[in-house]
């Protein structure tokens, strides 16, 4: 009998992104950093040329490179800011 390996989607989850949408995680960075932010932060058209959350989500869901540093940039600004 095997044993069942623990997935993401368990309570005690520690993917940041668990429980969270695409379409979610992107009207939060929105909300923090602004069009003109995203657009500067990570180089893609939907994000600089008449942005919205519906244009975005499409070429997200297709563009799985996109999506990777949609996400990262997702993660990184949920960190509490370090002291120097």
């Amino acid at each position: 009998m095997k044993s069942k390996d623990p997935t993401p989607s368990s309570p005690g989850s520690k993917d940041p992104l668990h429980g969270l949408t695409l379409e979610m995680v992107l009207t939060r960075l929105e909300a923090k950093f602004g069009w003109e932010e995203l657009g500067r932060r990570i180089k893609i058209k939907c994000f600089t040329d008449d942005p919205s959350i519906a244009s975005s989500l499409k070429f997200l869901r297709r563009t799985p490179w996109a999506r990777q540093k949609v996400e990262a940039l997702y993660i990184r600004s949920q960190r509490p800011a370090q002291k120097s």
